[in-house]
């Protein structure tokens, strides 16, 4: 009979998935970090302010 042999690959595979994800989760949580301390956001013209204050100040129906 032949033997019933394991294949090596399939976790080798799955451990790369998990680092890989773990990776990207890291690099989000630093990238978030890093904007919020920072402002990245940039400056906003003057239309951009009146539109966003007349969307805040409109009340929803």
């Amino acid at each position: 009979m032949a033997e019933n042999s394991k294949s090596v690959l399939l976790p080798v595979v799955a451990a790369a998935v998990f680092a890989g994800l773990g990776r990207m989760v890291f690099q989000k949580i630093k990238a978030d970090r890093f904007a919020r301390e920072n402002r990245v956001a940039g400056p906003v013209d003057e239309k951009t302010r009146e539109w966003i204050s007349d969307v805040v100040r409109t009340p929803r129906q």
